[in-house]
Order: structure tokens, then C-alpha cells, then sequence
């Protein structure tokens, strides 16, 4: 895995910033016609300049949280956003961290699957969702998952619009909401109308 930190053209940073703007101007359509003659207008643009730089962190938070589950080290990432390894660790980590340490145990009826991350966690969720078990929460590294007597499917989407979610819950898929986690995937599960199979026999010990 390449650690050069990857670098957006010109017309790419020209484009989000447009869209950015566009995207305030548009869900505040009163404050765009009034700028010129209503002094309310320019309050509604802060408004609405705040929503947009509130979703922008957590959208960057996010961003950071599945680089880190990629793989990617805090010295990528620290040159990425301008700033050494130690501050983007202090900045964007610290919540990581305590993630690390709240990860729940083992009960007769739920498992944790960990270590996961970006590569593996889906591979794992479909080998426990024919056995039975299914997600029913998530966290940094780790998958919570339930026992059932049938089997599951599991979905893992990037930022899925509300148009995009509407129509998972119309085929069936239930979203598994973390406890307290911020993802920049969104999981789905949905139930099969199949037995679960059995779990496999525990090897003999020597």
C-alpha cells in the first residue's frame, strides 16, 4: 500500500468547492434572491454555510475513520491534510482509541468479530450470516453480531443517499445503527428464508 498522500487536480477542488456552494445557495433559495435588499438573507446564509461546514467534519471524520481501516497510517493521513502525524493523531484518533477499549465481550447468545477492517469485514459477516448470526452493532475493528435460527445476508454501502435507503428498506434490508460509532459505511442485513447451517465442529485437541 503506497503511504504518498494523494493529491486532488485543480479542477477537482474547483468542482467540490462549486458543488459546496451551489448546494448552500440551493437549500436556501430565499437567502440568494434577497442578498441584495433583505438584510435576514445574509443570517439564513450563515445558517445554512454552518449545516454545510458541520457535515463537512463529519464527513472528514468519517473519511479518516475507514482510511484507518484500510490500513492507512497517521503519517499518510497527517500529510494528506497538511499537519504532522501527532496532530492528526491527537485531532481525529483519540475517539478511535477509546473505541479500542469499549468493545463489548462475548455472551452465549452474541459474538465479536474482530479484528475486521475495510477488506475482510464483509467476507466475515457473509460466512457468520449463513451460520445464523447477524450484525447488530459495529464499531472500530469489530462487528457485534446475534445468533438466529436462519440465515442472513449482509449489505455494506458507501454514504447512501435517502432515495438509496428508502429502496433497501423496500426489499427487505434492516440498517444496523451503531451505539456510538461514526462510519462512512452504512450496513444492512436482511433475513433468509433458509435454516441457518450448523456451526462447524471444534477442532479435537492434541
Amino acid at each position: 500500500m503506497s503511504e504518498s498522500p494523494i493529491r486532488l487536480t485543480d479542477d477537482q477542488v474547483a468542482a467540490i468547492r462549486e458543488a459546496v456552494a451551489e448546494a448552500v445557495l440551493a437549500a436556501c433559495e430565499q437567502g440568494r434572491k434577497g442578498l441584495d435588499d433583505d438584510p435576514d438573507a445574509h443570517l439564513l446564509m450563515v445558517a445554512a454555510a454552518s449545516v454545510a461546514a458541520q457535515e463537512a467534519g463529519r464527513l472528514l471524520r468519517q473519511s479518516i475513520t475507514g482510511a484507518r481501516g484500510a490500513g492507512h497510517s497517521w503519517d499518510a493521513l497527517g500529510r494528506l491534510l497538511g499537519i504532522s502525524r501527532q496532530a492528526a493523531q491527537q485531532r481525529f484518533g483519540a475517539s478511535a482509541a477509546d473505541r479500542r477499549g469499549s468493545v463489548p465481550g462475548d455472551t452465549a447468545t452474541r459474538r465479536v468479530l474482530t479484528p475486521l477492517h475495510a477488506f475482510n469485514e464483509m467476507e466475515a459477516l457473509a460466512s457468520e450470516g449463513l451460520r445464523g448470526w447477524h450484525a447488530v452493532d459495529y464499531g472500530y475493528l469489530f462487528h457485534l453480531v446475534e445468533a438466529s435460527p436462519d440465515k442472513w445476508e449482509h449489505r455494506r454501502l458507501w454514504w447512501p443517499s435517502r432515495r438509496r435507503q428508502r429502496l433497501m428498506e423496500e426489499q427487505g434490508w434492516e440498517r444496523v445503527v451503531p451505539s456510538d460509532f461514526e462510519s462512512p459505511w452504512a450496513y444492512y442485513k436482511r433475513r433468509l428464508n433458509e435454516p441457518a447451517e450448523p456451526a462447524e465442529p471444534a477442532e479435537p485437541r492434541s
